[in-house]
């Protein structure tokens, strides 16, 4: 239910990344259906940190991160790889989600042909978006509205969740903003 997503990303996004964990990406592009199940995150906090794209303030870039939470930021990392982000928080507040990697649970052939490979399919956040056909045109859609060719879905609650410190990134490196669904010790996950 896209209620629940809305209020979970209404909150502070260092609260609501971890519980973004388990919910569903999902993609109807071109005729064919991609769900995946989100498993790491990062959560960034517009101009109170140095890390985040509205750090400086809104930009043409980066207005997404000022919108309605659910919002779906699109942005490319070194000029290479799409990146999908959610909106978070009140709007213009400017922050946001980062969603970094997961588990295909529908789709697995049309994500083998989009990344023209058979391992490693969505375990960044470059592959993430290749995998579900997400570019820079789908910037701005509305990832809660049920009837987007891009959305977010509820799913299960995670596993065990480990907070650690966020990765690709060149300051506020310390904050412990990233969050991994992780398995047991012993679990055989």
């Amino acid at each position: 239910m896209t209620s629940g997503l809305r209020k979970l990303l209404s909150g502070s996004p260092e609260e609501a990344a971890p519980l973004l964990l388990g919910s569903y990406l999902v993609s109807t592009l071109d005729d064919s259906l991609v769900r995946i199940r989100i498993t790491e995150v990062e959560a960034y906090k517009g101009s109170d940190d140095q890390a985040s794209h509205a750090h400086n303030g809104r930009t043409v870039r980066n207005s997404p991160m000022f919108a309605a939470p659910g919002t779906l930021y699109v942005y490319r990392s070194y000029g290479i790889h799409w990146c999908a982000n959610t909106s978070a928080g009140p709007e213009g507040t400017g922050w946001g989600i980062l969603m970094r990697a997961g588990e295909i649970v529908e789709g697995e052939g049309v994500v083998v042909r989009r990344r023209g490979r058979a391992t490693d399919l969505v375990n960044g956040p470059g592959k993430l978006t290749q995998a579900l056909g997400i570019v820079g045109e789908h910037n701005g859609l509305d990832l809660l509205d049920p009837g987007s060719q891009i959305r977010l879905e509820t799913g299960p609650a995670p596993g065990y969740v480990m907070a650690t410190p966020r990765i690709g990134i060149s300051r506020a490196r310390d904050l412990p903003w990233r969050f991994v669904e992780t398995h047991p010790v012993g679990s055989g996950g």
